[in-house]
């Protein structure tokens, strides 16, 4: 059961349920200006196009309409050509995907809360787009010693729900303009209730004060070497002390990896706002900033399990922008679509629900047009959410191995052994990592 007549190829199978055409309607006529008309391929259609194109992320646009139309048998639907499909996108433009993904995001409901409070992270990554000459006007090279990346960078920085990986809140662009500059645009999304984590790139005054106002609580890893005020000593080994207009309270503490062979160790800095040591224990922050690496994860699904490493396909900057809020929106109704199937089961976190066979589902019911319009009875479940629950992830195992460069050309380079260790990606574990706050020098 799908739209009818010239709407009837706008779907992508049961994750229309979640993205339903009220809502794309909404988007369309909330970013549009003047009459429309039903054209041979209307506005609805194309944007359910581009998100499905971010599920066949290896397809061209033509491929990607065959596979939205092979299950609609007995129904006359267009047949248009690459130049068409082209034409229809730039009609379209990037706006109401913008305005889609606003609809989207955010935590859903269950999202987990350590002790009443909404864990996020804050962080960036990058992506890779065509070397075309209009994208060249736009976006950024990365230069490496003598070295140039093949493709021009967009840098890519969100907000995202630990506890189910959803995004909150998310801006783009030149990969030349830093994380640090970015993050501000996010802000508004951040409010009361909140706890935000974020690395040592985003430990500077100016964001931690920014942070504060929105009245959201964050923990930061502290630079190494930053000389700090002590303010007062507290009873647990911690101390307050002020960074820009922010008293904040830091935390000192020695990790320790041993799996048998040589023991490697970091000492680890955390400035926190949660400046009640009675209510907020040291050590449960030391263990509750571990969570930051589900951002990290976050992006390795959209860039791995999504993209599978390629280079976006737009080759003009307001291609990329419409291109990068359709992935978005895919990414987040996949992640919606587990989260709301874990529901039912109170022993089983969205963690747990495989990525992976998330997508390929969501690609088998897009081809079969299967599920689109919601039956009579409300099934949260669902073929996607059935498929993630009959193979669940095993618990997560802790993470010791080193970080490593794994492409040659990085402006990352090797200092050791120590400072390739990413040990913010180590769960804790008392078999694994023994930790003991440090009273302050």
């Amino acid at each position: 059961m799908v739209a009818s007549g010239a709407f009837a190829p706008g779907h992508v199978g049961e994750l229309t349920q979640i993205v339903p055409f009220e809502m794309v309607d909404a988007a369309l006529e909330s970013t549009t200006t003047g009459p429309t008309r039903v054209r041979e391929l209307p506005s609805r259609v194309v944007v359910y196009l581009l998100i499905a194109a971010a599920l066949f992320a290896e397809l061209g646009y033509t491929q990607v309409w065959a596979r939205m139309v092979s299950g609609l048998d007995g129904l006359t639907v267009a047949n248009p050509g690459s130049s068409a499909l082209a034409q229809a996108r730039r009609r379209v433009g990037p706006t109401p995907l913008r305005e889609l993904f606003g609809l989207l995001a955010g935590p859903v409901t269950g999202a987990t809360r350590w002790r009443g409070l909404l864990v996020c992270a804050i962080d960036g990554t990058s992506m890779s787009v065509p070397n075309s000459d209009p994208n060249r006007g736009a976006f950024y090279r990365l230069h490496s010693g003598d070295l140039d990346s093949g493709y021009l960078m967009i840098r890519l920085v969100t907000v995202v729900a630990c506890g189910t990986r959803t995004v909150i809140d998310a801006v783009f662009g030149s990969f030349g303009v830093s994380e640090i500059a970015y993050a501000p645009r996010l802000f508004a999304s951040l409010r009361e209730g909140m706890v935000v984590l974020a690395d040592r790139n985003f430990a500077v005054a100016a964001l931690i004060g920014a942070i504060a106002e929105t009245k959201a609580d964050l923990l930061i890893r502290g630079k190494a070497g930053h000389t700090m005020p002590m303010i007062e000593r507290l009873s647990d080994g911690s101390w307050l002390s002020v960074k820009g207009p922010v008293v904040v309270r830091v935390i000192d503490a020695e990790i320790v990896v041993d799996t048998g062979g040589a023991a490697r160790t970091v000492r680890y800095r955390l400035l926190t706002t949660l400046t009640d040591y009675r209510r907020y224990p040291a050590m449960e922050l030391v263990r509750l900033y571990h969570q930051r690496w589900e951002i990290e994860t976050a992006y390795a699904e959209l860039k791995s399990s999504m993209l599978g490493g390629r280079v976006l396909r737009a080759r003009t900057p307001a291609g990329v922008e419409q291109e990068v809020y359709a992935l978005l929106i895919a990414y987040q109704a996949l992640r919606i679509a587990i989260a709301d199937a874990t529901l039912t089961d109170p022993g089983v976190t969205p963690l747990r629900g495989s990525f992976g066979i998330a997508v390929n589902t969501a690609r088998d019911q897009l081809v079969h047009a299967a599920g689109v319009v919601a039956g009579t009875s409300i099934d949260l479940v669902g073929k996607i959410g059935a498929a993630v629950l009959a193979e669940l992830l095993p618990p997560r195992r802790s993470r010791q191995c080193p970080r490593v460069v794994k492409r040659a050309l990085s402006k990352h380079r090797a200092k050791g052994a120590l400072d390739r260790t990413n040990y913010s990606s180590v769960s804790i574990s008392i078999s694994l990592c023994e930790l003991t706050s440090t009273m302050a020098p």
